[in-house]
C-alpha cells in the first residue's frame, strides 16, 4: 500500500486529490495538510511513501517544505511530488533543485497523476511532459550550480554507475535499466544510491538532469553534443 499526504491550501482541490488517488486500491492518503508547515509536521510524524505538496501556499511554501522533506541535507528524505496550476520556469526548477522527485501541474489528466505517484513510490522520478524538454534544455544551458563537475564525476562512479546515469538520463526506470543491464532491480537501486551522493543529489530526477546540465547526454532533438559521444566519455578535455 502507497501512504501519502496531500498538502494545498485549498480545500476543493485537497478533497479532490483524496478523492482520487485514495480510490486506487493500492494507495492510502493518510493526512492532509492546509499549509506547508502543517505538511513538514505531518510528515515527518507519519512518514508517507509520498509528500504531494502544491507550491504556493502560506506560510512555508511548497519549495521549502520540499527543501525541508527532501532536501540535499536531509538524512532520511521523504519523495515530494509537487503539484501546482503554475508552470513558471523558477517555480520549476526552484522545487527540482530543492529535491522533488516530480513536478506534475494539477491540469494533468487523472491516470498521470496516479501514474507519478506510484512512480515515485517505485523510487523514480516524474516530471510533467508538456514541461521535460524545456526543463532540460534550461539546466544545459545554465550550466551552474553544478554540485559535481563532469570531469569529476568520471574519476568518482564506476563503470557500472556510469552505464546506470546514462540509462537513467535516457528516462527508463528501475525495471527498465535491470532488464537492459541484465541485473536485478535491487542492484540498480544500490548503485543508484552509491551513485548520488556522489554527483552531488539527491534524487533520480536530479540525477537524470545533472547528467544534461552537464552534457553527459545530449537534449532530446538537439544535435549532437561532442561532448557527449562514446569517444569523449564523460567530459572531453579543453
Amino acid at each position: 500500500m502507497i501512504r501519502i499526504l496531500i498538502a494545498d491550501d485549498q480545500v476543493l482541490v485537497r478533497a479532490g486529490l483524496s478523492a482520487l488517488l485514495g480510490a486506487e486500491p493500492d494507495i492510502e492518503v493518510v493526512a492532509l495538510a492546509a499549509d506547508g508547515d502543517e505538511a513538514v509536521r505531518l510528515a515527518r510524524e507519519l512518514r508517507p511513501d509520498v509528500a504531494c505538496l502544491d507550491i504556493r501556499m502560506p506560510g512555508r511554501d511548497g519549495i521549502r517544505a520540499t527543501r525541508d522533506l527532501s532536501g540535499p541535507d536531509v538524512v532520511d528524505p521523504i519523495p515530494v511530488l509537487v503539484i501546482t496550476t503554475f508552470d513558471l520556469d523558477d517555480y520549476v526548477f526552484g522545487a527540482l533543485e530543492a529535491g522533488a522527485a516530480g513536478f506534475l501541474l494539477k491540469d494533468a489528466d487523472p491516470a498521470v497523476m496516479v501514474d507519478a505517484v506510484r512512480s515515485i513510490a517505485a523510487g523514480n522520478g516524474t516530471l510533467d511532459q508538456t514541461l521535460t524538454r524545456r526543463v532540460l534544455r534550461e539546466f544545459a544551458e545554465r550550466r551552474r550550480s553544478r554540485p559535481v563537475s563532469a570531469r569529476r564525476a568520471s574519476e568518482l562512479l564506476t563503470a557500472r554507475e556510469a552505464d546506470i546515469l546514462l540509462l537513467l538520463a535516457h528516462g527508463m526506470s528501475n525495471e527498465a535499466i535491470a532488464r537492459e543491464l541484465v541485473v536485478e532491480v535491487s542492484t540498480v537501486k544500490s548503485h543508484l544510491a552509491r551513485m548520488m551522493p556522489k554527483l552531488g543529489v539527491s534524487s533520480r530526477l536530479q540525477a537524470a538532469v545533472w547528467a544534461y546540465q552537464n552534457r553527459v547526454v545530449a537534449v532530446p532533438d538537439d544535435e549532437p553534443d561532442p561532448l557527449a559521444s562514446k569517444d569523449a566519455g564523460p567530459e572531453a578535455p579543453p
